[in-house]
């Protein structure tokens, strides 16, 4: 055995230890002694609430080398996320009430409510209206009144008070005298340096599962943070592995037939300059600063065009757009022939040699007179590569098309459009499609980019996005509505992740998608509130839609069911026909919220919307959300709430070291099968430096395995996220890159095809026998047995996540497989490679057969029916 092993059975042991004594007090142990609470601003990840204890009050030991209990959630990501001068307070229940500053500037406080100190409620952030920031807050109870007083100061010098029974409606706030505000926090010493908080007196037994609660949580820390690189050292010696797998037919179970899906969202440029096929960028001349939030100066309405010529100018108007939806379009200035307005596309516009493209404009003639409009496709070097000619007529807004036919191919050609004429010309909406798109649909998806996703056989698709579809702050909801219909009658906005979307790829786009494929739609419906992420429109999620407001807000989900799958005699359903769809979509799932904050101003409006749901449309399955992590207050809270109301299904999101995968196969097992099933919406293995190789896939292959052994509560599942564009990454990793010219899937994609390709709705339970005593050894063999009702095949998943091979032997015990026709499909490599094909090959088996499973590699034996 390792010396990490040992260490680990060591921190194992003494855990049980502790474990095993927790109800009886050891004859050293004190009755109380004196906890402090404080927090530090020194370094990001430790920032949050600490705790140190001590028995006389002057030497004190911090508890988990300031180890964070409790992290404020407010604002956005990262760094402003942090925790100001917590004030902690027990109330007389014995309750625990934290409150602290979020920042300097805004008028917000944070509160948090706790039973034990571990345990934290979802965290709510109320406004103040008096003073230009909330500071240094100080919380008294006031017996007489049996109510809580909070004071706080601001940035200007002033002091004020409220009062609140409940931390949930509060008094008006007062200004008081300075001499009336008292702030109780001292310092102390620790051994990384002076800290200012409060001092309280406990039982030690408080402290005493602090300290076990960070000792539990490091081991597990410790678990997760395993990597394969280290498996040299971690399995020295280990050689001639033998496992058995003995399958028990008598016990199948029926299992979900959903279980393998796709999450699409529009980040790392997934959508625009991706999946949808359109070519030209900035086509609509929407492009804003606030969609970059100011960071790049040169993100404007002419963002991607420029004009070439001389005797020209080009400039943005809005007088009279095509749309009010669309409201900004170019205007020509040509004073003399040779002006070109040229567009780069997103990082160049890739032909290949004799396809068509399908190129079309809205042109308004302002002033002067223009004949016709001379297209073309140039390609790098200046070569024309496909032209054609428009005809102008005079009066409004003309909508002109034109085929152009390319000659050569291009990785990076430009469009380019000459005006034959002088004087003023308007244009909008100038778009550039591939004939050859998905499915050959109009406005469509780039046909090998969606190949690549539906090869993937997903019986699912959720969209439009993970927070794409809470967005920003409440004006940037993402709403249906406004992204169906006629392209210039669409709404385009921010895109969350800090670009622009056309919603070109809209509902009906999304739809006709899952159709293509045989997948179920699955649409994600913000749930009255904004990302709690959200920058604009308050921090976090305290400036959820109006109540007066939610009515409307409900209707709109009710007007989209109608539109999915309503009768072409309904008003939406009407609207779907007219738009090319005349037979309904069959929508059955909605998902209402997505790793939200699961707070009061989450509560109320969720509630409303699934009892509205419940009433109208009993026929379809709502899907809750259980937060952003597998664990903590939301999470907990989001499965109260579920419970509570009997909502059919929740919505899980983690994101976990690779390693995490590996020893938490159990996760699912333990579920209540009484209550809700499970979507498990978005997952992946992560490493250091996020890489997307074998390590992380074959991870995730064997905690698939337990998804499957789980398929009658685990109902779906989506990695995410889908799609990455090389140059315009946000998140790492994914499961398929791509650039303008080539699909790049990663050794992950290759997992979830062959699980989609090879999926089963009964699952037959297996023993398993290792010729090893060590867990570690075991827990990197996993298996699952599945069986299509369909094809009536029996398909084997075998991963071994060893360095060696294990000489594996299945018995089928009393399947009729005799004479059974097979195929074994291999994925085996480095656990640092990143890009790998599967091995398929013809395989007999018998009721007794043996394989061999390479080391680091997944195994699938597919048994086809007599």
């Amino acid at each position: 055995m390792t010396k990490l092993y040992f260490l680990l059975s060591l921190a194992v042991f003494s855990l049980f230890q502790q474990s095993a004594t927790a109800g009886y007090k050891k004859t050293n142990e004190p009755d109380s002694v004196y906890l402090f609470s404080y927090t530090t601003d020194k370094n990001e990840n430790k920032n949050g609430l600490h705790f140190a204890w001590s028995r006389n009050g002057s030497e004190w030991y911090a508890i988990g080398n300031e180890y964070s209990y409790l992290r404020s959630d407010y604002g956005r990501w990262g760094s402003e996320k942090r925790m100001y001068s917590p004030f902690l307070l027990q109330g007389p229940n014995g309750s625990w009430q934290c409150v602290w500053s979020v920042n300097d500037r805004d008028n917000s406080f944070a509160i948090a409510t706790s039973a034990d100190l571990i345990h934290w409620k979802p965290q709510s952030y109320p406004l103040v209206k008096e003073g230009t920031s909330f500071l240094l807050p100080v919380v008294k109870y006031d017996a007489s009144h049996k109510n809580y007083l909070v004071s706080y100061a601001d940035k200007g010098g002033k002091h004020y008070q409220f009062s609140s029974q409940d931390f949930k409606t509060y008094s008006p706030v007062k200004e008081i005298r300075s001499s009336e505000y008292t702030d109780p926090a001292i310092s102390i010493t620790l051994a990384s340096g002076k800290v200012k908080g409060q001092k309280h007196r406990v039982a030690w037994s408080l402290v005493d599962q602090l300290i076990k609660t960070y000792e539990l949580k490091q081991y597990k820390q410790q678990l997760s943070n395993e990597l394969m690189a280290d498996d040299p050292q971690r399995f020295a010696g280990l050689k001639d592995v033998k496992t058995t797998f003995t399958v028990q037919p008598k016990q199948a179970k029926p299992i979900s037939d959903l279980l393998t899906g796709i999450f699409f969202e529009d980040i790392n440029y997934a959508a625009d300059g991706g999946l949808y096929a359109e070519l030209v960028q900035n086509r609509d001349f929407e492009y804003a600063l606030s969609d970059k939030e100011g960071r790049d100066k040169n993100w404007n309405s002419s963002h991607s065009w420029k004009v070439r010529g001389e005797a020209s100018g080009f400039s943005i108007d809005s007088v009279a757009p095509i749309h009010a939806n669309n409201p900004h379009y170019a205007v020509l200035h040509v004073r003399e022939s040779g002006v070109v307005l040229e567009n780069s596309g997103f990082d160049g516009i890739p032909l290949r040699k004799g396809e068509s493209y399908d190129f079309s404009l809205f042109a308004k003639a302002l002033e002067g007179k223009f004949t016709a409009l001379e297209v073309s496709l140039v390609g790098k070097d200046g070569k024309v590569l496909a032209q054609s000619k428009i005809n102008l007529a005079s009066g409004g807004w003309k909508n002109l098309k034109t085929t152009l036919v390319t000659t050569a191919d291009a990785a990076d050609a430009v469009l380019t459009i000459k005006p034959q004429g002088s004087g003023k010309l308007a244009l909008d909406m100038v778009s550039l499609f591939p004939r050859k798109t998905f499915k050959g649909r109009k406005n469509g998806l780039r046909l090998d980019l969606a190949q690549t996703v539906a090869d993937i056989h997903p019986r699912f698709v959720r969209f439009p996005g993970g927070c794409v579809a809470h967005g920003d702050g409440i004006e940037n909801i993402y709403r249906w509505k406004n992204t169906i219909g006629p392209l210039e009658s669409r709404t385009p906005q921010r895109n969350l992740w800090g670009y622009h979307q056309t919603a070109g790829l809209g509902y009906f786009e999304y739809f006709q998608f899952c159709e293509d494929i045989g997948a179920l739609p699955l649409p994600v419906i913000a749930a009255g509130v904004p990302c709690q992420n959200s920058a604009t429109g308050g921090a976090g999620q305290q400036a959820g839609i109006p109540m007066d407001q939610m009515d409307a807000y409900i209707q709109d989900i009710f007007d989209l069911i109608e539109w999915a799958n309503g009768d072409v005699s309904t008003p939406w359903g009407k609207k779907r026909a007219a738009a090319g769809h005349p037979k309904p979509f069959h929508l059955k799932y909605v998902g209402i919220g997505n790793e939200d904050l699961i707070g009061d101003v989450f509560e109320e409006r969720f509630t409303m919307i699934f009892n509205a749901m419940k009433a109208k449309h009993p026929e379809i399955t709502v899907i809750g959300t259980a937060g952003p992590n597998s664990e903590g207050s939301d999470y907990e809270a989001g499965w109260d709430l579920a419970t509570k109301l009997q909502v059919p299904m929740v919505d899980e999101h983690y994101y976990q070291n690779a390693a995490w995968f590996i020893h938490n196969q159990d996760f699912y097992d333990r579920y209540d099968r009484s209550k809700s099933k499970v979507y498990l919406g978005e997952y992946a293995a992560f490493l250091p430096g996020r890489p997307s190789n074998l390590e992380t896939a074959l991870s995730e292959a064997l905690y698939m395995t337990s998804l499957e052994r789980n398929g009658d509560v685990v109902s779906m599942a989506s990695y995410a996220p889908l799609l990455a564009k090389e140059g315009h990454t946000q998140w790492n990793p994914n499961l398929i890159y791509f650039n303008n010219t080539e699909v790049k899937p990663t050794a992950g994609y290759q997992i979830q095809k062959l699980y989609g390709n090879n999926s089963g709705n009964s699952y037959v339970p297996a023993e398993k026998s290792v010729n090893s005593d060590q867990d570690a050894v075991k827990n990197r063999i996993a298996y699952s047995f599945v069986r299509d009702a369909d094809s009536k095949d029996l398909i084997v998943k075998l991963v071994n996540l060893l360095p060696v091979k294990v000489d594996a032997k299945v018995d089928l015990n009393g399947f009729a497989i005799a004479g059974a026709k097979s195929t074994r499909t291999v994925v085996q490599g480095t656990p640092s490679d990143k890009q790998l094909s599967p091995v398929v090959s013809d395989f007999t088996v018998s009721d007794q057969f043996n394989v061999d499973l390479p080391g680091y590699s997944f195994t699938i034996i597919r048994i086809k029916a007599k």
